[in-house]
């Protein structure tokens, strides 16, 4: 159940970077270095999101 929760976490941090990322976006004075670190960063979220569920479906 640890890894569900931890999924869960994992998930909770994506959608809140997505919405970090819609607000900066909608500003015209976006820093565009801010922007692409936010995206990077939910990138890497999304990658352990996947690793994590492929290891739980293997075990």
């Amino acid at each position: 159940m640890a890894i569900q929760a931890h999924l869960a976490e994992l998930e909770k941090r994506h959608r809140a970077l997505e919405d970090e990322i819609n607000d900066a976006l909608a500003h015209p004075s976006a820093d565009d270095l801010k922007v692409a670190e936010l995206k990077r960063r939910k990138l890497l979220l999304k990658d352990e999101i996947a690793r994590l569920r492929q290891d739980a479906s293997v075990h």
